[in-house]
């Protein structure tokens, strides 16, 4: 039954945390400068019948709490509204360039998740010594680069100078897109390869020192079954933590590796929607990350006290 309440409690506060995005989002709109019908109308010289025609065709003319109130009904049957940009539906124009950038974030988690957990594991298992401060150093360095200037250097190096991967677009078909994001992957991870490797270390130096640890080796169990059981599954904790907030940090930073490289995904086409005003698209694409950030914290939460009993232990202290 605790188990029960608490995943409830989850399900009830994601629940909530979704509708004051939603409304933070939607009235968000009423604070941007700019007009959208003046965007829709733009080089022309409209009459007032056509200004009217046009503010009521997309419901400008409604209260906002109405406006809301129907725009919160289709996003509820997947109806995000039609962009005033590309005068499709929103749900269509997002379909098209979705995969883009799920590839492109799946590659790069993949990445994050390799470098940066063996980074930090290698680091703590050598703490204090060189190959320590040559990986704390190396963290530092890539840690300083941000995504726009990875992407400028790896285009000039590997596509320009060696010519290894193309620097634009995102191919076509499963292995060519692979292919061609090699490179913005490597660029989007660069930052969180960092956080990664840097909480690992930190989580795993501090159970190294736990009293736990010593009696398991004392009793004479192999070290890498002590690391293993006792020392990273007590580490994940942390870890699972940075993944959560990973996940909405790679759908934002997309939007530049994905400028930089030419590719038709939806971090592009935010930025685009933004500078041309384009409101059901950039609420639809903001809500997506919103979306996408709560419920992989929540699936983080329900599933931590499965991988660390601790946590349980806590909770049911609490």
């Amino acid at each position: 039954m605790t188990t029960l309440r608490r995943v409830a409690g989850k399900l009830g506060a994601l629940l909530l945390t979704l509708f004051l995005a939603s409304l933070l989002v939607f009235f968000s709109r009423f604070l941007v400068p700019g007009d959208p019908v003046s965007f829709l109308l733009r080089g022309r010289k409209p009459s007032p019948e056509a200004v009217a025609q046009v503010t009521a065709q997309y419901g400008l003319d409604l209260p906002p709490w109405q406006q809301y109130l129907n725009w919160l009904t289709g996003v509820l049957q997947g109806d995000f509204g039609r962009s005033l940009q590309y005068r499709q539906d929103v749900s269509q124009v997002i379909g098209d360039r979705l995969p883009v950038t799920l590839g492109l974030v799946v590659m790069a988690g993949t990445m994050i998740a390799v470098v940066g957990l063996t980074a930090g594991i290698v680091a703590s298992l050598n703490r204090g010594k060189v190959l320590d401060r040559a990986v704390l150093i190396g963290l530092t360095v890539l840690g300083a680069i941000p995504s726009f200037v990875g992407s400028i250097v790896l285009i000039a190096i590997f596509a320009v100078q060696l010519g290894w991967f193309p620097s634009f677009g995102s191919g076509e078909g499963f292995f060519d897109t692979i292919y061609h994001l090699v490179l913005p992957s490597i660029a989007l991870a660069i930052v969180f390869v960092v956080l990664v490797g840097k909480v690992t270390r930190s989580s795993m130096v501090e159970q190294l020192g736990r009293e736990h640890v010593e009696v398991a080796t004392s009793r004479g169990l192999k070290r890498g079954t002590v690391i293993r059981r006792h020392v990273f599954r007590n580490s994940i904790g942390p870890i699972l933590t940075v993944s959560g907030v990973l996940v909405a940090g790679l759908l934002v930073a997309s939007s530049i590796v994905e400028a930089a490289f030419g590719l038709a995904g939806i971090g592009s086409l935010l930025v685009a929607s933004v500078d041309r005003l384009d409101f059901p698209v950039v609420q639809a694409i903001v809500l997506l990350i919103v979306t996408a950030f709560v419920v992989v914290n929540a699936i983080i939460d329900v599933l931590e006290p499965w991988i660390d009993p601790r946590a349980a232990a806590g909770a049911g202290a609490r």
